[in-house]
């Protein structure tokens, strides 16, 4: 099917009246619901409509939306599972519940139609999401779906060739920023079970576009300290920050935005900027991002230099370099050699911080750690970038501090973000586990990997569901914070339970 993606617009662009009226009405609890919601109509039937009606006395702004829009579903609303049921049988049958065919092209949905079949996290999340998907891909795989994993991965490219890069989400309010990239992570994933060199160079066109994307302005960095979108110059070559290439409020959590807005003295655009980057790094929301770990309003995501980020970075500059090999472009094969060295030595020298014996993110304006332990520093570790004796003391903090009852917290700060303690979440756990098995701290891991699966399975058996995170703490209580209700379903922690228990041989 040939696919061609219309001028995006959102909601907002669409519908600027009836959007501003519905987000700040309270109408309906969750943000997200008008955005996803599908006209009935063509846009402009729908403004003139409201337009002549929303004076009238009596008018209700929630009847007005049903008349026009369709409401969008809860993926695994009505599902509802034994817990009596074997975990594997559960995730097996949830695979097939989160599971969405190619999509019907509509110009005036949020929804970006994609040519091949996806899986989505479920709940809440109804489209397929970027970093999400590898690893809900490591459970496909290891559930022999290989069939599924491949479509899923061509719509990621497909993403690339006609957006320039991998959207947050297939929907028309995240083209402005990416997640994590990871698809050179899916692209050798994919290689395992396949001709290797017949994935990298199948794909080398994709992957050459996606560095482009989180390199743009390079070439515009002059001095140490200067960032320009997602670079950052630094002594001897460029880092990486998270960014959003829009100043605005988020169209899916307008409400929050401008009620956050409104009680800060800070810049509205750099506001809304630092918190759009913080949903470009998945990490929405933490510590990680503020400078007052209690202070949403202190959020400078913009102004750091995540160890998350640059490790996937040289990841993806590995991969390149392969890909060029397969292909015989040598010179380009010693550049992204070349890249990928000045960034390894950056990870191990300016990102281990000796007192705290971590990785850590650092300030880009000091180039100084911002404070904040989290698992987004045992990346190095999960990509074979520590020296022996940093992954040593990395290992040793993850056992005296990170590890708890139900897993690995995500960091070390309690608060009322969703990305920070008490909280353990999927992708996490598996980096953890990876990491520390890379440096052969296979006891580690495995007591780490089994106190999450352990975790897991403790909440299925009372809930009879797979939820998005946990509290790994209190294994009685439920995960906290965040804009909206914990979801089940759920994609990536299926993929890496799944993973896990392979691993443990459970």
């Amino acid at each position: 099917m040939d696919f061609t993606i219309m001028p995006i617009k959102t909601h907002a662009q669409l519908y600027p009246d009836l959007f501003e009226a519905i987000q700040l009405s309270g109408v309906y609890q969750d943000s997200k619901y008008f955005v996803d919601a599908t006209p009935k109509y063509a846009p402009d039937v729908i403004v003139r409509a409201y337009q002549l009606e929303y004076l009238d006395k009596g008018f209700e702004i929630s009847d007005f939306v049903e008349r026009h829009f369709k409401a969008p579903e809860t993926v695994g609303e009505n599902y509802q599972e034994s817990a009596k049921r074997p975990v594997r049988e559960h995730i097996d049958n949830l695979w097939q519940i989160l599971a969405r065919p190619a999509d019907i092209e509509d110009p005036h949905s949020s929804l970006i139609a994609l040519p091949n079949p996806y899986v989505v996290p479920g709940g809440r999340f109804r489209e397929i999401y970027y970093w999400d998907s590898y690893f809900t891909m490591l459970g496909l795989m290891d559930s022999a779906q290989v069939d599924t994993v491949e479509p899923m991965i061509d719509n990621f490219a497909y993403l690339i060739d006609q957006l320039g890069f991998i959207p947050n989400g297939n929907r028309s309010y995240f083209c402005t920023r990416s997640q994590p990239p990871f698809f050179a992570l899916m692209v050798d994933l994919l290689a395992q079970s396949k001709d290797v060199e017949s994935v990298y160079l199948r794909y080398l066109p994709q992957l050459e576009t996606e560095y482009a994307f989180w390199m743009r302005g390079e070439d515009q960095l002059t001095i140490q300290g200067q960032a320009v979108h997602r670079v950052v110059k630094v002594e001897g070559g460029c880092l990486n920050r998270y960014w959003d290439d829009s100043d605005q409020p988020r169209p899916e959590s307008y409400a929050e935005d401008m009620e956050l807005a409104a009680h800060s003295d800070r810049n509205s655009a750099e506001l809304f900027r630092d918190i759009r980057a913080a949903c470009e790094s998945g990490w929405d929301f933490t510590s990680r991002w503020f400078l007052e770990p209690g202070q949403f309003n202190s959020i400078v995501t913009t102004s750091i230099l995540p160890i998350d980020l640059n490790c996937l970075m040289h990841n993806l500059e590995c991969a390149l370099a392969k890909a060029y090999t397969f292909s015989g472009q040598l010179d380009k094969k010693l550049e992204m050699q070349q890249r990928c060295s000045f960034r390894k030595n950056a990870i191990q020298g300016l990102f281990y911080n000796n007192h705290s014996g971590m990785f850590v993110d650092l300030d880009i304006n000091s180039f100084k750690p911002t404070g904040v332990s989290s698992l987004a520093g045992v990346y190095p570790l999960f990509f074979k970038l520590a020296s022996h004796d940093q992954a040593i003391s990395v290992a040793k903090k993850l056992a005296s501090e990170f590890l708890q009852a139900g897993g690995w917290l995500t960091t070390l700060n309690t608060t009322s973000q969703q990305w920070d303690s008490p909280n353990g979440w999927a992708p996490l756990q598996w980096i953890c586990y990876q990491g520390l098995i890379n440096y052969g701290f296979d006891d580690d891991a495995h007591e780490g990997a089994s106190r999450w699966v352990g975790n897991n399975l403790k909440v299925y058996k009372t809930t009879g569901k797979l939820v998005e995170k946990y509290n790994v703490i209190d294994l009685g209580l439920p995960a906290v914070g965040g804009e909206y209700e914990v979801q089940h379903g759920f994609g990536w922690t299926n993929g890496v339970l799944v993973k896990l228990m392979n691993e443990l041989n459970l």
